[in-house]
């Protein structure tokens, strides 16, 4: 190799021409050797696996159109199908030949209803680059690199403009709702299929993938990893795969260049998530459907072929020989008619993998005989992070009082405790596995706290004193607890607080100061959130009018201001919040078979 590029540098060739000698074999042609009228053929798969021709005809070069020093070469197809069909989502990444020479992949239309196949193509040299960026783990570069919507990675789908549009009305991103141009070269959609989920599910979460750069759609093909013996070839169909398992999330565009190490695809981003960590396999087009609006391509994802490592502006990556890292979810439900097991495997990604989540664990609960609107779930479930302590689940879920179904608050606590791991800017978490164990119950399990009371007004520090508390069941007959408290040998003379309340209650109290929106790193993150009380019981605690300070995850009650004035400076520089009351004490019921809600203050003299 050294040889060549020395020969090459003699011959006075620029730079990027020797790095794209090496980087292949297969001979390519530059955007300044390609000018109107040059005649060549297009690769991709119409039905099938073997990818089929269609005339190229050179319309021009647009300098400086996908961002700047972005050339797009603009082409004219022709052929009895590609007539028939037009520029149809799936399409992406079909490689282009010049002078039989590769000159980059298919992945631009042009409006929306053209009359002629008429496309954009991505420069082979710009998809070249790829393969030198870095090669960091797709969890640590995901984790430290802000997320960023980008038009132009959108992965769409047939019938985004019309399937969705009333989810997409109601839950618009604000680069949806500030959109005030007009584009009429656009990406070729690449469909992100997906397969066993209800349409309830889409309903319910498409607005939260929208946000993420994602228009699902489903009944556009499936998942089945049946064999697959021909080899993957320029124009093969080809799948990226978000979720697998017992359901499915894969995403379909066309291979560009391939060689022994990797493959090239797409010609334009899925997502532009950067470093990615995603199973890819081979596919199968069972038809192609023509559409004035939205064609596109049927297709069945097969057999494992290798991992989507990269997803960049002009395209994604592929190595073969190499196992995927995604997280393995394990979830079993227990009914009336017995238990059943889910088990699938999510992607590892700080934007995806909170709302992949959500979707998969509503979708499982609310896809089974047993779901209803009146029902409870009893979960019991942990979320291993490799070097972390488990992150512990225990919580009920019951249907809400403005018709949220008991399997939607189950699905949004899971999230929010994943969005939480995700959200920190010091630590890449590598989440190992996911397990949910849910009862169900075909009740209202629901109580509020209708009242609380102390036997006494007046305590000295070391007395025991009882807060008798009423609980009003969902349809049922109330019920008294008395719970024992025993006031601190330290507390102060004066006026104590005694918060009787719900395990939410008290989280969110915690996290009332300002301050609290700081970032964590993640082990004080998991530290907190196995701190978090749960909902099924009801908490006391003692309240006294001192200072208290916090930081990360560690409290200090009670503190003197002295000790105050001299811990001012740690503000700055600190995850330290300050609040003017300390809980000195908290007692709790044992766990009750009711999601419990409310709180009440009381207050007792202590002399």
């Amino acid at each position: 190799m050294k040889k060549a590029v020395l020969a090459f540098l003699v011959l006075g060739l620029p730079l990027s021409t020797i790095i794209l000698a090496a980087q292949t074999s297969q001979p390519t042609i530059s955007v300044d050797q390609i000018h109107a009228g040059m005649r060549g053929y297009a690769l991709t798969v119409f039905e099938g696996v073997k990818p089929e021709s269609m005339d190229v005809e050179v319309l021009g070069v647009l300098r400086n159109t996908n961002g700047p020093k972005g050339d797009i070469i603009l082409i004219r197809l022709h052929g009895k199908k590609v007539e028939y069909t037009g520029v149809v989502a799936g399409m992406s990444g079909s490689p282009v030949y010049l002078d039989g020479k590769l000159a980059g992949a298919l992945a631009f239309r042009i409006g929306e209803f053209s009359k002629e196949p008429i496309a954009g193509v991505t420069p082979i040299a710009d998809m070249l680059e790829i393969n030198a960026l870095d090669k960091s783990p797709a969890e640590e570069a995901a984790a430290t690199r802000p997320g960023v919507s980008n038009a132009a990675g959108k992965t769409a789908a047939p019938g985004d403009g019309a399937t969705f549009s009333h989810s997409a009305q109601a839950t618009s991103t604000p680069a949806d709702s500030t959109q005030a141009f007009a584009s009429y070269l656009k990406p070729i959609d690449t469909p992100l299929v997906f397969n066993g989920f209800s349409e309830e599910t889409m309903r319910r979460f498409a607005g939260q993938f929208a946000s993420a750069g994602v228009i699902p759609v489903t009944g556009a093909g499936s998942v089945s990893e049946a064999k697959q013996p021909e080899p993957l070839e320029a124009g093969s169909a080809v799948s990226a795969i978000l979720v697998r398992g017992d359901m499915d999330i894969a995403a379909t565009c066309t291979v560009t260049y391939i060689d022994p190490q990797r493959l090239l695809a797409c010609g334009h981003p899925l997502l532009q998530f950067g470093s990615v960590d995603l199973p890819m396999n081979k596919a199968e087009v069972l038809a192609t459907l023509p559409s004035p609006l939205n064609a596109f391509k049927i297709v069945n994802t097969t057999e494992r072929a290798g991992v989507f490592v990269q997803d960049r502006h002009t395209g994604i990556l592929g190595v073969f020989n190499k196992q995927p890292d995604m997280i393995p979810v394990t979830l079993t439900l227990h009914g009336g008619s017995g238990t059943k097991e889910f088990h699938y495997e999510v992607l590892n990604n700080p934007r995806l993998s909170p709302v992949a989540i959500m979707a998969t664990v509503f979708n499982a609960l609310h896809g089974v005989n047993e779901y209803g609107e009146e029902i409870t779930y009893r979960l019991n479930g942990s979320i291993d992070v490799k070097g972390f302590p488990e992150v512990g689940l225990r919580n009920m879920f019951v249907p809400a009082d403005n018709g949220q179904p008991a399997a939607m608050a189950a699905a949004l606590s899971l999230g929010e405790r994943f969005g939480r791991i995700y959200d920190n800017p010091y630590n890449a978490p590598a989440v190992n596995s996911v397990k949910l164990d849910f009862d169900l119950v075909r009740e209202r399990r629901w109580a509020r706290l209708e009242s609380a009371r102390t036997d006494v007004s007046e305590v000295r520090p070391g007395d025991e004193i009882i807060v008798e508390t009423v609980l009003a069941p969902y349809r049922g007959e109330r019920v008294v607890h008395q719970i024992p408290v025993k006031i601190p040998t330290s507390a102060s003379k004066g006026t104590l607080r005694i918060l009787v309340s719900d395990g939410e209650t008290l989280d969110h109290v915690g996290r009332a100061n300002a301050a609290f929106g700081r970032k964590l790193d993640l082990a004080s993150t998991i530290a907190l959130l196995n701190k978090e009380h749960t909902n099924n019981r009801l908490y006391v605690s003692l309240l006294e009018a001192d200072p208290e300070a916090r930081v990360a995850d560690k409290v200090m009650p009670t503190l003197p201001i002295s000790v105050m004035n001299i811990m001012d400076g740690m503000r700055g520089n600190q995850e330290m919040i300050v609040s003017g009351e300390s809980s000195v004490d908290e007692t709790a019921t044992p766990p009750l078979d009711y999601v419990v809600s409310g709180a009440q203050l009381l207050t007792v003299t202590v002399k």
